[in-house]
């Protein structure tokens, strides 16, 4: 004897074999058996979870599932392993974020080398070409730090973020 949901996953693989899409084949059945579409979904699909798990037909869900036996108290020892489980897992889940972090860096630092090794090469071509688009331009000002030193500003406009910026602008307009 066949279960409705059997039924319904066997005729809906049939119409599928037939060259039908799934959703209209559901869309068919659903109006056949006068239900919503969303029934007929939901019985071929949990016909499918059920062979899936390797339950028989008409089983129902869980049926063939041992059930867990219940504890009517829990003892002290069950509280102390159960809290040292949860602590060992956290100290895995710290050693894994460790991991990740350290081939973050790993990979950040050999990045950082890439550019830095191709900085000064880079910087050179442009300034060939601001010497040839502008002769009597002076662009040695602000070479590249390819040393991996965090080099201060000059004492004059330390501190002072427009500083370079006002003389700059008091020079353009003649002041």
């Amino acid at each position: 004897m066949s279960t409705k949901a059997q039924q319904t996953y066997e005729r809906i693989n049939a119409l599928v074999d037939g060259g039908m899409q799934k959703a209209a084949a559901f869309k068919q059945l659903a109006a056949e058996y006068d239900q919503p579409v969303d029934s007929v979904r939901g019985a071929y699909y949990g016909h499918k979870r059920a062979l899936e798990r390797g339950d028989e037909p008409g089983e129902g869900r869980g049926r063939t599932a041992a059930r867990r036996s219940r504890k009517r108290e829990t003892t002290t020892e069950d509280a102390v392993a159960s809290a040292v489980a949860t602590l060992r897992r956290a100290i895995d889940s710290i050693d894994v974020e460790l991991e990740a972090a350290r081939e973050r860096a790993e990979e950040a630092s050999a990045e950082y080398e890439a550019i830095k090794g191709a900085a000064g090469g880079r910087v050179e071509e442009i300034r060939a070409k601001i010497a040839v688009l502008d002769p009597e331009a002076d662009d040695q000002s602000s070479e590249p730090d390819t040393t991996g030193s965090d080099a201060k500003a000059p004492a004059s406009t330390a501190g002072k973020p427009d500083a370079g910026k006002t003389a700059e602008r008091k020079e353009a307009k003649g002041s």
